[in-house]
């Protein structure tokens, strides 16, 4: 992490981000653009799969990462709370992503057999950036009460 600053966006932070979705008879083909398709340049991308069955994933916050989940194969749910409010997104179509910015508490579930979630990350990996104990993250957004 670059600073010790937390920060504090909200759940109308989130958003769902259509992404271009090029039709062809042979096949679809969908292209993310660094700061043209999502609002960050994107620095890392990985990906989750082979999630057992009533497993979750996520489970924690960023201080200062920006992230767009896609369900590029079957469907997720993520649930994403600010502190506050709480709520949650299916994601279930590879050219929508879900927009979670910085200081956003993350849990993703609901796994579908054969599903994987792609992830572009604003930053590289960062250990020091990871908010993963909800108490703490707790404590860095009750500025939102």
């Amino acid at each position: 992490m670059k600073d010790n600053a937390h920060t504090t966006s909200r759940i109308a932070d989130c958003r769902l981000i259509k992404l271009d979705k090029h039709h062809h008879e042979n096949g679809n083909l969908t292209v993310v653009d660094n700061q043209d398709s999502v609002p960050f340049r994107v620095k890392r991308v990985f990906y989750i799969y082979d999630v057992p069955g009533g497993a979750e994933r996520g489970g924690h916050s960023h201080h200062a990462c920006s992230a767009l989940l896609v369900a590029v194969s079957g469907c997720f749910d993520v649930e994403v709370d600010d502190g506050v409010e709480r709520q949650v997104f299916t994601l279930n179509r590879s050219n929508v992503g879900l927009y979670v910015p910085p200081g956003i508490w993350n849990s993703l579930s609901n796994f579908s057999s054969g599903s994987v979630c792609l992830a572009l990350a604003s930053d590289l990996f960062d250990e020091a950036d990871y908010v993963r104990d909800y108490d703490v993250f707790k404590q860095l957004t009750s500025c939102k009460r």
